[in-house]
């Protein structure tokens, strides 16, 4: 079995997500993408193996996604998902509970910004289950 992972961006891929892998169900990868704290605007590129979707959460200061390689999606709970694509940005209210991840046949990688990163913490709360994911990629 291959267990490469494949380049889907111009990003780079970084290591393999362990420090969060609580909250995800498969692998991810995680590359800041910056780093002068003066700027105070943190920018992650975050990859997902197909399938791979990281729990239901919410970000008290708001997130900002932009979509860079592959397919996704996210959701709000309670309403449909969107499906992802490269150059789709999602722009996340402050406390909004929602999910992302790639789709079940497509590796997936997205920026992440962390708005209001002063006060921003991210809440995680129950995983996405498989029916709920199913329901989304049928």
């Amino acid at each position: 079995m291959d267990t490469t992972v494949p380049k889907n961006s111009d990003f780079p891929l970084g290591d393999e997500n362990t420090g969060y892998a609580q909250y995800f169900s498969g692998k991810s990868w995680n590359a800041p993408l910056t780093h002068n704290k003066d700027l105070n605007v943190p920018m992650n590129n975050i990859t997902f193996e197909p399938g791979c979707r990281n729990n239901w959460h919410k970000h008290t200061g708001g997130q900002i996604l932009i979509c860079v390689g592959g397919v996704g999606y996210y959701q709000e709970r309670g309403k449909e998902a969107r499906r992802l694509n490269p150059g789709d940005v999602v722009e996340i209210a402050p406390n909004v509970v929602h999910w992302h991840g790639a789709a079940p046949d497509s590796w997936f990688s997205h920026i992440g910004v962390a708005c209001n990163p002063q006060t921003n913490e991210n809440i995680w709360l129950e995983p996405v289950t498989d029916e709920e994911y199913l329901e989304v990629v049928k």
